[in-house]
């Protein structure tokens, strides 16, 4: 395995470029307020919730239109220095760490919808949406966006990760439902890529290649999106279970059956227990399944009884259903705050966290000889997952000041990867692979695939200056 697992090489490599003074000076003419260079916002641009700690970007440059994105960009090229694209920080492999120092463009004021296409179900906003503030646009409409990684990221973010999330057994993943995007180039050119037409044959998947890119290739400052009219009806439902492994047993049932459930997330005890605290529950504190379920009354009837006889089955109980959207949100809630709950059960605490997904048919082999492995490590942990698509994610709650605990908690995570990889799964199913899986995608993709990225990379990037040092070196 090429990933790291010793503490000396847990640390990323931190090459700081030369930022001149007459590139500071030159932003601030172009740009005025909108370029800072305080340390209180360098700082907060300079760190996100993954374990690492890299000095912060120079600058921070805030943009508010594409030529705003391109002039930055230009002005960087001419210098030779580093641009880091940042929405809202929720990112966990270090994506946006200056480890190569450079600017920040914090595209956080792009936040408009510029259109919204109902009869043709598409909409095209600014890479500075987040996916709450679509969907209360969208709301009136009678439509919504499907892809829910739980915090509420940017689209920007979601995009150049290649999101996933709670909704994508059934609606996909951000790389189906990007049609078209307008990207900001290397040397500050502006182009487009796609239409809002559902399927193309012309030319290289331009798309695609931006899509999942981590900020590498390019920098979206449009995007054009899948969206979908609002369900008929919808139930959500919980259901506690005696183990992790009937809780899994059941979700692969239902999924080789063909029963199309919308959501369908894993959650164990640990995190079972921290919800509680957190968010002030009483759910029974055993592994458990939330589900949700779309579509007509009778359809949705149908599939939940389908799923509730699996269950059963299983040893499933206490189930509870939620049709209002007041119930609804309660149980949503509590789920996308599992990761906060975690951090707060360990005052302090920082989480190394990782995913993997593998084949629905692996999904137990390797969810619970991962589970075995932690439990007799003595780290606290939780583990959280999509598992209808056979993605979930273990959060390993460390003392930052502690070294073995990290070093330990950095074994766990590259054994799981490792692991999943062996089953015929990948390194990260959603989260990317930023600072922390570098080597692990030469181990999934092998080096012949990785040269050819790199290839494209040199050739999009020929100067290394769009989000250098991440997904792999050059």
């Amino acid at each position: 395995m090429n990933a790291p697992a010793d503490l000396a090489r847990l640390h990323p490599a931190v090459a700081p470029r030369p930022v001149p003074e007459s590139l500071l000076a030159a932003l601030r003419e172009r740009f005025g307020a909108q370029c800072s260079t305080a340390m209180a916002v360098r700082e907060q641009h300079g760190r996100d919730e993954s374990p690492f700690d890299v000095p912060p970007p120079a600058a921070v440059v805030f943009a508010e239109s594409t030529r705003d994105v391109a002039d930055a960009v230009k002005l960087a090229s001419d210098a030779d220095v580093p641009v880091i694209p940042f929405g809202v920080g929720s990112s966990l492999e270090g994506h946006l760490l200056a480890v190569q120092g450079g600017i920040s463009i914090d595209l956080s004021r792009m936040n408009q919808v510029l259109s919204v296409n109902a009869e043709d179900l598409t909409v095209t906003v600014q890479p500075g949406v987040t996916r709450r503030q679509l969907n209360e646009e969208l709301r009136s409409s009678g439509l919504f966006f499907p892809i829910d990684p739980g915090a509420d990221a940017s689209i920007g973010g979601m995009t150049a990760t290649r999101a996933s999330g709670t909704n994508a057994v059934r609606y996909g993943t951000m790389r189906e439902n990007v049609l078209a995007l307008e990207v900001v180039t290397a040397s500050g050119e502006t182009i487009r890529t796609g239409t809002r037409a559902r399927k193309s044959s012309a030319g290289y998947d331009l798309t695609r290649l931006i899509v999942g890119s981590e900020g590498t290739l390019g920098i979206a400052t449009e995007i054009t999106l899948r969206i979908y009219p609002l369900p008929e009806a919808v139930s959500a439902a919980i259901c506690s279970f005696p183990s992790i492994e009937a809780a899994v047993h059941t979700t692969i049932q239902v999924i080789q059956l063909g029963v199309p459930i919308a959501r369908v997330e894993l959650i164990d005890v640990n995190s079972v227990r921290m919800v509680n605290v957190h968010s002030k529950l009483s759910l029974r504190e055993q592994p458990m399944l939330l589900m949700e379920f779309h579509g007509s009354p009778a359809g949705v009837q149908e599939q939940a009884e389908t799923v509730q006889a699996i269950a059963s089955e299983m040893g499933g109980n206490d189930f509870e259903w939620a049709t209002t959207p007041e119930e609804r949100t309660r149980l949503w809630t509590a789920r996308h705050n599992a990761y906060f709950a975690a951090v707060q059960s360990r005052p302090g605490c920082r989480a190394v966290t990782t995913d993997t997904c593998v084949p629905i048919s692996r999904l137990a082999d390797c969810l619970l000889a991962s589970v075995d492995e932690v439990d007799a490590s003595g780290i606290p942990y939780f583990l959280v997952g999509h598992v209808g698509d056979g993605n979930f994610h273990f959060g390993y709650l460390i003392d930052p000041h502690d070294p073995d605990e990290r070093l330990r908690a950095e074994q766990l995570s590259h054994n799981l990867v490792s692991r999943a990889i062996a089953m015929g799964g990948t390194c990260t199913g959603e989260h990317g692979i930023g600072l922390h899986k570098m080597g692990f995608l030469i181990d999934e993709a092998g080096e012949g695939a990785v040269a050819m990225m790199r290839t494209l990379k040199k050739a999009l990037d020929p100067k290394n200056i769009l989000n250098p040092g991440k997904i792999f070196s050059l």
